[in-house]
């Protein structure tokens, strides 16, 4: 394979993971070992401790969910440790082995090596998990070039179709994150206003309502039920809600419950009600922030599969006054935008045009006293503040001669309740308190490094911090024992895929059907199970293709 640079760009999601390539003047998505465009962000390990990554380990979290884990980016940034069978993955480690396995997809379509990406991340990732994510793509061997917000991936991928001045809301609602970016489009120059959101909301926790009404019809707690029948439960409420047609939900459970459930309408805006009312304070934050009325957005976007859900886009149309856009699909229109910025970074004739600022999407600040209460925060550079920027402000020292200059990253009024990034102290002469000033300057670029310059007001000596996002938390050593452990992992062969998938995929349904389809499955996972193991390969494809096609025909697909 010949190695060059590319514009790819690559969607990171909760729920499901997509790239895309830009060329011939438009962005082309690029399909899995399956020939689909998403793969699900789900990482499992086989009774022969082979890593399996998308579908077939999505199917595995019904039928071995002990040693099968998703949603894990929505921990990047904290120590949570996940067990899969004998080993133990950090949440950058499970994000790597998805990367991992797109990075192979589009090297085996494109019959390239590539290298640079850009990744999109939700707009509210604290600078501590943007730091994880870039970590994740240098385990997988991926550079990191550029991390772009979601939803201003998602006005890029938009904005190429616009001709004429627009102010877009973007309500980016997927697997686990929910953003709300203010965007405003002109003459090709795309201006973030203003971007909030929730790091911790998201289609799974519809999901989760979901799953617990379940069992309180079934008048059940989640500790009565064994860890593969709940996996079973989420399973079917989770295609239920995503094949939903009509107002209503209807849910059949598997074996052993075996019994059909409806939701209706009212009843859904009830169980979900807590939830939805999570999606309010953002929206009204996004457009305050931004100083514009609701009738002053042009257009409401829809982004994430989640925002499939009617509630969900019932609370941003009363909010807003207008029905939003899909025109785009909303699973698959951030890794377009992704895709998008890497050509407008390489310079393509067909984007050159485009000009693209972004927010600091938190306040930066530092830990201050205010008379006697001591552990203030004190912003230097507010949240939704266009960047590039820089700003100083001044303080007074306490009577010593260090002063701590504790960074933090968040809004909330006691420096502790925010993130906490890094520290430097800095040696001043010895003064009465309030008598040396020292000059603080904030510096936060385009790609979030953040430069840090302390000036000693009475003698002009200068002290300065780089803080970049190289990955933290791992030393040079740990990093590379991190590429050596996942370098050592065994992945089935890209072209095996299809087939693990399929056998995974019909061990799922035999655990949720009952009477002839069960017995159906069972014939089918012997027969394909015997071919596999006797027929050759050309023999394999015919005999899978006749069983997906006929899965399809029962509507199991």
């Amino acid at each position: 394979m010949k190695q060059t640079t590319l514009p790819i760009g690559i969607d990171l999601g909760t729920t499901n993971s997509a790239i895309a390539i830009w060329r011939n003047g438009q962005v082309e998505l690029i399909p899995n070992s399956l020939g689909e465009l998403l793969t699900p962000s789900v990482v499992s390990i086989d009774e022969n401790n082979t890593i399996l990554v998308g579908q077939a380990a999505k199917s595995r979290m019904v039928t071995r969910p002990r040693e099968s884990v998703s949603a894990f980016k929505r921990f990047l940034g904290t120590d949570k440790v996940f067990c899969l069978s004998t080993q133990t993955f950090k949440a950058s480690e499970l994000c790597a082995i998805v990367l991992k396995s797109l990075k192979a997809d589009a090297e085996a379509y494109l019959d390239e090596t590539i290298k640079d990406v850009v990744i999109s991340v939700p707009a509210y990732f604290s600078d501590q998990q943007r730091k994880e994510v870039r970590l994740a793509a240098e385990i997988a061997g991926l550079n990191a070039v550029r991390l772009i917000n979601e939803p201003t991936a998602a006005c890029l991928a938009y904005s190429l179709h616009e001709g004429q001045v627009r102010r877009f809301l973007v309500l980016d609602l997927g697997g686990g994150t929910f953003d709300v970016t203010v965007v405003e489009y002109q003459d090709s120059f795309i201006e973030v206003r203003a971007s909030t959101g929730d790091n911790y909301l998201g289609g799974e926790d519809f999901s989760d309502d979901l799953v617990t009404a379940v069992l309180e019809r079934l008048h059940k707690e989640a500790c009565d039920v064994s860890l593969k029948d709940l996996a079973a439960i989420r399973s079917v409420v989770e295609q239920a809600k995503i094949n939903r047609v009509g107002p209503s939900i209807t849910i059949t459970l598997p074996s052993p419950f075996v019994e059909t459930l409806e939701f209706s309408s009212d009843q859904l805006q009830a169980l979900w009600s807590k939830t939805l009312s999570r999606m309010t304070q953002p929206l009204s934050q996004a457009l305050a922030d931004a100083r514009l009325k609701p009738e002053l957005i042009d257009d409401l976007i829809f982004v994430g599969g989640a925002t499939r859900l009617r509630e969900v886009q019932q609370v941003a149309t009363r909010l807003l006054g207008r029905f939003g856009k899909c025109e785009l699909d909303p699973d698959l229109v951030v890794a377009c935008g992704a895709a998008v910025q890497a050509a407008c970074r390489l310079r393509d004739e067909a984007v050159e045009e485009l000009i693209l600022t972004d927010v600091c999407p938190y306040s930066l600040g530092i830990e201050a006293n205010c008379g006697s209460q001591r552990g203030i925060f004190s912003p230097i550079i507010e949240r939704n503040t266009i960047i590039p920027v820089s700003r100083e402000e001044r303080y007074y020292a306490i009577d010593k001669q260090q002063v701590d200059i504790s960074i933090y990253q968040g809004e909330r009024f006691w420096a502790r309740e925010n993130i906490f990034i890094d520290k430097l102290q800095v040696a001043v002469p010895k003064n009465k308190a309030g008598e040396e000033a020292v000059d603080v300057r904030f510096s936060y670029d385009i790609n979030g490094l953040l430069e840090v310059d302390v000036t000693v007001v009475s003698t002009g000596e200068v002290q300065q911090k780089v803080i970049d996002r190289s990955p933290s938390g791992m030393t040079p050593e740990e990093l590379a024992e991190s590429c050596a452990r996942l370098a050592k992992l065994k992945f089935h062969p890209r072209d095996a895929q299809p087939n693990v998938a399929l056998i995974e995929k019909l061990h799922q349904l035999y655990v949720e059907k009952l009477s002839w389809e069960r017995e159906w499955l069972q014939e089918c996972i012997i027969n394909f199970s015997n071919a596999l193991e006797y027929w050759s390969d050309a023999e394999i494809e015919i005999a899978r293709k006749e069983i997906e096609l006929r899965l399809k025909e029962l509507g199991f697909s």
